[in-house]
C-alpha cells in the first residue's frame, strides 16, 4: 500500500467513527525486543545473533470508541529498533560486530475489541495495519585487528572484499583482517535503506480506569514488517554477488510492553 492511499484510509475511517463514538487522547511508552530477521546472517558462521533491547521513547495516540466492545485508534510512536550480530571467528571467539541501527515513526491504525463489562479493569485486543517511516538508518561492520574468519560456503573471496576491504585471503578457507576494521556498509544518506515499510501490528493488554476521564493502557504489543527494508539495488547487488552475504530477504520483528495514559471525552464506564 502507498503511504498516500494509507493516510486516506485512516482519515476516513476515524471520521466515521468520530461522528459515532466517544473521543479518547493519549500518551505512550515501550520497551521491546526488536530482531533483523535474516536468513543469510543467520546461516552464515561468521555472525551470531544477540538479543537486542530497545525504547519507544514516546507515542501520541487518537482513538473513538464506536460501543462498548470495538473501536478505532490511530496512533504515532517514535521506535528505535534494529540488532547486534556477533562477529564469530573461527576458533569460536566474538571479534566484532555487525550492527543495524534503524529509527522509525509508526503509524499504526488499530482496530480494537474490548470486554464488555464496568469493571475498572477490561482486556482488549488490538490488530490492524501499519505505516513505519524510516527516520534514521546505519547498519556498520566493526572487527578486531588479527582476527581470521570463515569463508562461508557459495561466497567466493571478491565478495568477501565487498564487506571486508582488508581482508587477507588464507587459501585455506578463510581470510584473516590484519588491522581493525569500522565501516559502515549502509545508511540512509546513501540512499540503502527504503523510506517506509507497511508492516502489521498487534497488541494485548488491559485498560484500568483511574478517574472519570483518565484510564493507564498496558499491552504486549508486535509488529512485523512484510517488505524488506533495503532497497533494490541493495538487494540486487546480494543477488549478483557483490556482497558477502548468502542472500535472503530481511525482516523487522517486534515484540515489547507498552504503557500509555490517555484522557476520554466522555465519561468511563466504571464510573457511569
Amino acid at each position: 500500500m502507498k503511504p498516500k492511499n494509507y493516510w486516506i484510509s485512516c482519515f476516513i475511517f476515524l471520521l466515521a467513527g468520530s461522528a459515532w463514538g466517544q473521543v479518547h487522547l493519549g500518551a505512550t511508552t515501550a520497551y521491546n525486543a526488536t530482531f533483523v530477521l535474516d536468513k543469510g546472517l543467520s546461516e552464515d558462521p561468521r555472525y551470531n545473533s544477540t538479543y537486542t533491547y530497545q525504547i519507544s521513547p514516546i507515542g501520541f495516540n487518537f482513538g473513538v470508541d464506536i460501543g462498548r466492545k470495538f473501536g478505532l485508534q490511530l496512533e504515532s510512536i517514535l521506535s528505535n529498533q534494529g540488532q547486534i550480530y556477533e562477529l564469530i571467528d573461527v576458533a569460536e571467539q566474538v571479534k566484532g560486530q555487525r550492527k543495524i541501527d534503524l529509527q522509525y515513526i509508526n503509524i499504526p491504525m488499530m482496530f480494537k475489541f474490548m470486554s464488555g463489562g464496568n469493571g475498572k479493569a477490561r482486556t482488549n485486543f488490538n490488530f490492524g495495519p501499519q505505516m513505519s517511516i524510516l527516520t534514521k538508518a546505519v547498519e556498520s561492520l566493526q572487527a578486531d585487528a588479527g582476527s581470521q574468519f570463515t569463508i562461508p560456503e557459495g561466497v567466493d573471496f571478491e565478495a568477501v572484499q565487498a564487506d571486508f576491504p582488508n581482508a587477507v585471503n588464507n587459501n585455506n578457507g578463510t581470510y584473516t583482517i590484519p588491522s581493525e576494521l569500522k565501516e559502515n556498509l549502509l545508511t540512509k544518506e546513501a540512499n540503502n535503506f527504503k523510506n517506509s515499510e507497511f508492516q502489521l501490528a498487534a497488541a494485548f493488554g488491559l485498560d484500568i480506569d483511574l478517574s472519570k476521564h483518565i484510564y493507564l493502557s498496558t499491552q504486549i504489543r508486535a509488529n512485523y514488517s512484510l517488505t524488506d527494508m533495503r532497497n533494490g539495488d541493495v538487494i540486487n547487488a546480494i543477488k549478483n554477488g557483490n556482497a558477502s552475504d548468502i542472500f535472503g530477504s530481511r525482516a523487522n520483528f517486534l515484540v515489547g510492553v507498552q504503557l500509555g495514559l490517555h484522557y476520554y471525552f466522555g465519561t468511563l464506564r466504571s464510573f457511569k
